[in-house]
């Protein structure tokens, strides 16, 4: 999980990384992409709460919270998608937005899957 938590079975958050390399591990096999999608919205609690932050400035606790929310749940069906492919880890993790309204927001976690060995230290 992106949180650092890990879940029984999943990738570990130290075989993914943004990089396309992964130290002390050369790439046997890649799978292809994988990814994780949500589409998100505020509610109307969240919208008077995020409304009345905006007139303090600063942070906007509750849409980081839900952005966050969205990350991590994306994140974990990447890994998901992965291990369903045979992968032992992601390189090239990447996240993506996109607005799809007003008030509906995709969020998109993908990567390479692939499968990697241990290199032996020199």
């Amino acid at each position: 999980m992106a949180s650092g938590l890990q879940r029984s079975g999943a990738i570990p958050a130290s075989m993914v990384t943004t990089a396309f390399e992964l130290p002390g591990h050369r790439i046997v096999r890649s799978l292809g992409v994988v990814r994780g999608i949500t589409v998100r919205s505020r509610s109307i609690v969240g919208n008077l709460v995020g409304g009345l932050q905006t007139i303090f400035g600063g942070n906007i606790t509750v849409y980081t919270q839900l952005c966050e929310q969205a990350r991590e749940l994306t994140y974990e069906q990447m890994c998901d998608h992965a291990r369903a492919h045979g992968a032992n880890a992601v390189i090239g993790m990447r996240y993506d937005a996109t607005e799809v309204m007003a008030g509906l927001t995709e969020v998109l976690c993908y990567g390479t899957a692939v499968v990697v060995a241990s290199v032996p230290d020199a």
